[in-house]
């Protein structure tokens, strides 16, 4: 059983509601938009990720006979909201922010528009979603940013939050810019590139580091990269060197050696002298160990050629959550707006337009509402209609380049890793209004009771 696929994945809440509703016959068209109310002081921005597996969610919504018969038990429901839950499909519309998308505070990354109990029914799953591999994404961007030119793979898989977690940010840090995983089955399940090389443990079930690196060679001819830091660095690159071409005469070339302990730029410097001067300049170095981008930023300039990224991206270690919302904008036609201490929303369905400079930067969004065309390019786009997808999904090679020409037309000062001053995002005086609108109608009301 794939728990991700049942509708139960889900808060009870969201049941008690869609029951209510039921009960009262409330099944009229309602709006709920996706966003993050601010963003974590150790992102500048954030890359949007996570929409193909919210539509294939959406796709396959349904409860199964058992799921019917357990939540009849168990939650007591009558025979009649049984029926009612069986016949559920997504039947609704979605716009959305294309995966791979830069984007700030406030900005709806999703917008979901069906009857009540159905928008209702799928918050939990869209929000468990959308924030994780965004979460993800925006830290792997970071990684890039950081590592210009160098070849990033996840490592990630065996610390992460369980087996969906390795996948799904297996896809994240992909679209984001790495250029492969470790993890096997996200390359069967995604297409993306898989890669690795060999663990300490392999090296010292050896009697010796070069009996180690020639039985791993001939097991694996196209894939000769060797961890030569199990006991000495400096010596396992000699035994490199010394085997290299013994390995060439059985036509196995050396392709890299990888460094995971100690002083990671010291090592390679020295290690790079030791393969130069034994006529291995193109045997490549890399490094692993508790990565991010933070130390990709201290390395900059070592002579490492790719790096292995695990578990402080995917755990997003220094911003491990979004304080983000799935929250209703309108309902039977009607703008809907909370009020709540520091948590309010802005009303109505969305559209966010961007600007950009003459060099092609970013310069400003303006966010107003869906019905007012502004100048700017219109970020969020149709991708659902009445259930049934717009286009067919986006390959994840297109989602890269997507993210790349974003990651290129951020403000210089966004790249940096040192909290910046907010991109500014704009209210339109459209939505301005609309949210005042509300205001005096609310505190009028306020004031006859």
């Amino acid at each position: 059983m794939n728990p991700g696929n049942s509708v139960l994945l889900t808060d009870a809440y969201q049941l008690t509601m869609v029951k209510g509703y039921f009960d009262r016959g409330m099944e009229e068209t309602a709006v709920f938009e996706f966003y993050v109310r601010r963003l974590p002081a150790q992102r500048n921005f954030l890359v949007a990720a996570g929409l193909e597996q919210c539509l294939e969610y959406l796709e396959n919504l349904h409860f199964s006979a058992d799921e019917l018969d357990w939540l009849g038990k168990h939650f007591g429901y009558d025979q009649k909201f049984l029926d009612y839950l069986n016949a559920l499909k997504f039947t609704g519309d979605v716009v959305a922010l294309p995966e791979g998308t830069v984007f700030f505070a406030n900005e709806p990354m999703i917008r979901l528009v069906a009857p009540l109990p159905l928008v209702q029914l799928v918050e939990s799953r869209i929000i468990n979603l959308l924030q994780y591999q965004t979460m993800v994404a925006s830290k792997a961007a970071r990684c890039v940013l950081m590592g210009p030119g160098k070849s990033l793979v996840d490592f990630g898989m065996r610390r992460a939050h369980g087996a969906e977690a390795s996948l799904l940010s297996s896809r994240a840090s992909y679209i984001a810019g790495f250029t492969g995983t470790a993890t096997v089955l996200a390359g069967k399940a995604f297409g993306i590139p898989v890669s690795g090389t060999m663990a300490h443990s392999f090296v010292q079930s050896h009697d010796s580091e070069i009996e180690a690196f020639r039985d791993f060679a001939k097991s694996n001819p196209d894939n000769a990269v060797f961890l030569i830091d199990t006991y000495d660095t400096a010596n396992g690159a000699r035994i490199v060197v010394k085997l290299a071409p013994e390995l060439k005469a059985q036509g196995i070339t050396v392709k890299a050696v990888r460094l995971d302990s100690g002083d990671l730029a010291e090592h390679a410097r020295q290690v790079r002298k030791i393969l130069d001067a034994g006529g291995l300049p193109d045997v490549r170095i890399l490094a692993s160990g508790n990565l991010d981008e933070y130390a990709l930023e201290k390395l900059a300039g070592a002579p490492i050629d790719g790096y292995g990224i695990g578990t402080r991206m995917n755990t997003s270690n220094d911003a491990p959550y979004f304080e983000c919302a799935y929250k209703l904008q309108e309902y039977k036609g009607v703008p809907r707006r909370k009020h709540s201490e520091g948590k309010s929303t802005w009303p109505g369905r969305k559209q966010v337009y961007r600007h950009y400079d003459p060099a092609g930067k970013m310069m400003e969004d303006v966010m107003t509402l869906e019905s007012d065309v502004l100048p700017g390019k219109a970020l969020m786009v149709p991708v659902m209609r009445q259930g049934k997808r717009v286009n067919p999904p986006e390959p994840l090679d297109a989602l890269r380049a997507r993210t790349e020409r974003e990651l290129a037309a951020l403000p210089d000062i966004l790249k940096k890793l040192e909290p910046a001053l907010s991109y500014k995002v704009k209210i339109s005086p459209t939505l301005q209004k609309l949210a005042d609108e509300m205001d005096a109608a609310l505190s009028s009301k306020a004031d006859s009771r």
